[in-house]
């Protein structure tokens, strides 16, 4: 019987351009399923535990507990340095602890292209481990020290920390799995990042570490997280592609790879994936460079899904909702206390929603979930928007305002919320995938950046009407999608990418 074959982007001298590869039949390359083997059952929920749920809880944690930080930053700064700060200057000063996790987050993203190819996948995931200890470590003891130098150094690691995560960690994942196991490893990130934040508001109220005298603890409760998940580190696994392709180490990778699947030495799906494997690597297993990813037409339209999905979640309000949240349970009726636990009540609905995604990716299409996630969500917005502006008007538009609230969050969960992150994975292949998830994650960080810093003077400036914006991005994301996302669920990049290769030009077939 004929090879079957895969097209894959090749580099000739009068420019990139796909070829048909051959690959090994279908019937011997579907005999063997890959098993879920308990090293990469620790990979996948060690690593999330460890370092997603972290980075969530960091995300999250200075919100409950800000007044009694920013009270002790000025009293530090009073009794260490005889300096006494403007009320101008203390609100800088906290936009400073606030950004910083922010930029630390942009800084990591670029770096993170560089990592992943230097140290492997599994080497940043241990870099990551490192900084988030160590930003444990300075948020503990800052409060004994009477430092304040060492929260904002706290902030900057736990960042950079942020930014390595959101650029490696889809792509660790996705490069673990096999493609029948990719749709549950991949939603597992954001499912982390959800999680801490959750974790963070519980550990943050004012009953638990959120008072005067325990915010140092709130702050540097994930530690725990990463010193337990990280005990293991010497059982997690590399990617067996970064091993064969980009490394060259093809024994160590057939290794990697019968250990994660459970595959016997001469098993045929494990000569399938190192055929598959051996002929990216023939075609180009230079990693690809930021300016290389950005030059590329070809690799220009999945560039702009990535960078306007990551950029476009944080550019949807999910962070503004939540920043308002507890002040629209108040007008709806609630008490101070009340609408505290109201708000823990919204981030609950928003990680049982994202607890759903393994089984959603699995079983559905990326298209059509992405497409009534965003659709819904400029729908929920533009409602909540309507009713917050006119709440005075009608004594149950407060209750409706809450009701949008809790839609939009389960609405966003089921493609906004976890589909940006790792959808990277399933539209680049090997050699330009650091680049441009790491290109992806910049503008998520800074997205974020931007939200936080504009966020409260346009809201002053327009008040309900703020939310406006956000529904219209929902509604441009939704257009993006029906118009120019493949379909990548159960496909390998190498099928995906020459769908996507004619950039604005490219006629996706839509999968519903």
């Amino acid at each position: 019987m004929a090879a079957e074959g895969v097209k894959r982007l090749v580099s000739q001298g009068h420019g990139p351009s796909y070829q048909t590869i051959p690959t090994l039949p279908l019937q011997d390359r579907i005999r063997e399923q890959p098993k879920w083997s308990w090293r990469l059952n620790l990979a996948g929920f060690g690593a999330t535990i460890g370092a997603a749920v972290p980075v969530g809880y960091c995300t999250g944690v200075v919100n409950s507990p800000a007044v009694h930080i920013r009270a002790w930053c000025e009293a530090t700064l009073v009794a260490r340095y005889d300096l006494q700060l403007s009320a101008s200057a203390l609100d800088l000063l906290w936009s400073m602890v606030v950004s910083l996790f922010l930029v630390g987050g942009a800084v990591g993203s670029v770096t993170g292209a560089s990592i992943a190819n230097r140290f492997g996948r599994r080497g940043s995931f241990y870099i990551c481990g490192v900084l988030l200890l160590l930003g444990s470590v300075c948020f503990y003891v800052c409060r004994w020290l009477s430092s304040v130098e060492l929260l904002l150094l706290g902030r900057l690691l736990v960042g950079l920390a942020g930014g390595l995560i959101t650029a490696c960690m889809p792509m660790y994942h996705s490069e673990l799995a096999a493609l029948p196991q990719r749709s549950k490893l991949a939603p597992l990130c954001p499912m982390g990042l959800t999680a801490g934040v959750v974790v963070a508001q519980i550990c943050s109220l004012q009953s638990v570490f959120g008072d005067e005298q325990h915010w140092h603890i709130a702050l540097a409760f994930y530690g725990i997280f990463v010193v337990i998940c990280y005990a293991p580190f010497k059982w997690y696994p590399e990617s067996p592609k970064w091993l064969y392709i980009v490394k060259g180490r093809k024994q160590q990778a057939a290794k990697e790879l019968q250990l994660l699947r459970g595959y016997a030495a001469d098993s045929e799906a494990l000569r399938a994936e190192l055929s598959d494997m051996e002929q990216e690597a023939k075609v180009d297993s230079t990693p690809s460079t930021y300016l290389q990813v950005l030059r590329n037409p070809q690799l220009r339209l999945p560039l702009i899904i990535v960078c306007a999905y990551l950029g476009g979640q944080q550019l949807s309000g999910i962070n503004a909702i939540f920043f308002y949240s507890v002040s629209i349970f108040r007008k709806a009726g609630l008490t101070a206390q009340a609408a505290e636990w109201a708000n823990l009540g919204a981030g609950s609905v928003n990680l049982a929603t994202s607890l759903l995604g393994p089984m959603l990716m699995e079983r559905v299409n990326r298209r059509p979930l992405m497409a009534f996630s965003t659709f819904f969500c400029a729908v929920f917005l533009f409602l909540f928007a309507m009713l917050l502006q006119f709440i005075e008007s009608f004594s149950w538009f407060a209750m409706g305002c809450v009701g949008c609230i809790f839609l939009y969050i389960f609405v966003f969960q089921f493609g906004l919320g976890p589909l940006p992150f790792f959808i990277g994975a399933e539209l680049f292949e090997v050699a330009p995938r650091p680049a441009a998830m790491s290109l992806g994650s910049v503008v998520y960080w800074m997205c974020n950046l931007f939200i936080g810093m504009t966020f409260p003077t346009l809201q002053n400036a327009w008040g309900a009407l703020v939310f406006l914006p956000f529904s219209i991005n929902c509604l441009l994301l939704f257009l993006l999608t029906i118009r120019y996302l493949p379909e990548t669920r159960g496909r390998d990049p190498s099928d995906v990418a020459p769908l996507v290769a004619d950039g604005f030009k490219s006629k996706c077939i839509p999968q519903f």
